[in-house]
């Protein structure tokens, strides 16, 4: 019979190689967002800059939005690798919000461009798709049932 220690080694093993490699994630997740904070920026001085030579601000505004809302989706991902981090399991909604964020900035980049209503049609729907998955996620969580039970 194998003795406690050689059963779980190979347990134990995976979860601090999943922990040392998360750990990888995380500084080069803080890394991007410091990158992505840092471009924000400079997007916003040149948005400025180009408001007083008497530019358009539209561009520039479309710019900062689209960098604001990818820190945001990076700070999602960020948030979910850090849940994982610490209670061992990734919560659902967390990548929700993420793909959410994401699928969000995307709308904005098609605010600009000629884009065909079938792919429009999609986005919508995938976006409604997500939030309805989102809702009985949260609506059938495992922590509310949980707290249901002990009533």
């Amino acid at each position: 019979m194998l003795s406690r220690l050689q059963r779980d080694f190979p347990v134990q093993f995976f979860e601090q190689s999943i922990k040392s490699l998360l750990s990888l994630l995380i500084l080069a997740l803080l890394g991007i967002i410091g990158a992505g904070v840092m471009t924000t920026f400079i997007d916003l001085w040149d948005c400025l800059l180009e408001v007083v030579h008497g530019g358009k601000l539209h561009e520039g505004f479309r710019w900062l939005l689209v960098d604001v809302l990818t820190v945001l989706a990076l700070v999602e991902v960020f948030r979910t690798a850090m849940v994982y981090f610490t209670e061992g399991r990734v919560k659902v909604t967390y990548i929700i919000d993420t793909v959410l964020v994401a699928v969000l900035t995307e709308v904005l980049a098609f605010w600009y461009r000629d884009i065909e209503p079938s792919r429009m049609a999609m986005v919508v729907v995938l976006v409604v798709s997500l939030m309805f998955v989102r809702i009985m996620a949260i609506r059938f969580s495992p922590r509310r049932r949980d707290l249901s039970e002990g009533l």
